[in-house]
């Protein structure tokens, strides 16, 4: 037997503690992470499932995307996407 603690000068025991902690901490990442994975899978679901009922009623759903997409921008962001492709439109010929 060793004269000197576990816990003491070698730093054996200290390692040990926090080399055991940190794979708890790095086993509640990887858990916290699969659990939110499988909410946003979850989620997706619902998702496609709303844009299904919607193409079943008779909506666009192309339309619909594009609609989510511009109200995910501000206005200054919109004004200036609508002004650039009205300008390539003009360059185009196919606006008067």
């Amino acid at each position: 037997m060793s004269d000197i603690p576990a816990d003491q000068p070698d730093g054996k025991f200290s390692a040990d503690a926090a080399a055991g902690f940190a794979k708890e901490q790095l086993m509640s990442f990887v858990e916290r992470i699969e659990r939110l994975e499988e909410e946003k899978k979850a989620i997706a679901d619902d998702i496609i499932d709303v844009f299904a009922e919607a193409k079943g009623t008779g909506f666009d759903v192309k339309a619909l995307r594009e609609i989510l997409k511009i109200r995910k921008q501000d206005s200054d962001q919109r004004a200036e996407r609508e002004a650039i492709v009205d300008l390539y439109l003009q360059a185009l010929g196919m606006v008067g």
